[in-house]
């Protein structure tokens, strides 16, 4: 059985981006391949709530192999997009001044349906636990108004050593 919604699917607009890839880039450092969000349409400090977006291309690098003739978004890559939409939250915030959030793991993870190609894999995430050092965040994930996956996300702060003191 689902957990219950985080947010009604049905009431997410996501034709108002309030951060897109440019801006994500900002605050996430991924690129390329693990770039694995769209956009931003929803920060609720108050309520600690995030909501974003993955369109799923039919050109992602894991198409041709995952699976042939039938391609998944693999869950590995529905869990990144969710730990970067919580690590986005982080950084916007201003809940870490240096360094980035990085993935410390994954609680009561489940998937409930599949991600294809031409998907929007819409992400909803709660902050549970916020600190500078480590936080948590529910997530859950919808393709229209199902729910295709739901666990927590941890995470941790890393500094490179450039931003290192001593």
């Amino acid at each position: 059985m689902p957990p219950v919604a985080l947010v009604d699917p049905s009431t997410i607009d996501t034709s108002r981006v309030l951060a897109d890839r440019e801006e994500i880039y900002r605050h996430n450092p991924q690129r390329f391949e693990m770039e694995q969000l769209t956009a931003i349409v929803l920060m609720d400090q108050k309520h600690k709530l995030i909501i974003g977006y993955k369109d799923v291309a039919a050109d992602e690098f894991w198409v041709r192999g995952h699976m042939p003739d039938y391609p998944l978004m693999p869950g590995v890559l529905i869990c990144e997009a969710a730990a970067q939409l919580s690590s986005y939250y982080c950084k916007a915030t201003g809940l870490l001044e240096v360094g980035f959030v990085g993935f410390g793991g994954m609680e009561e993870v489940r998937f409930r349906g599949q991600v294809r190609p031409g998907d929007r894999l819409v992400l909803v995430g709660k902050g549970i636990r916020l600190h500078r050092r480590h936080s948590i965040f529910e997530v859950q994930g919808f393709v229209e108004s199902n729910m295709v996956f739901h666990g927590k996300v941890i995470g941790v702060m890393i500094t490179t050593p450039a931003e290192s003191p001593g």
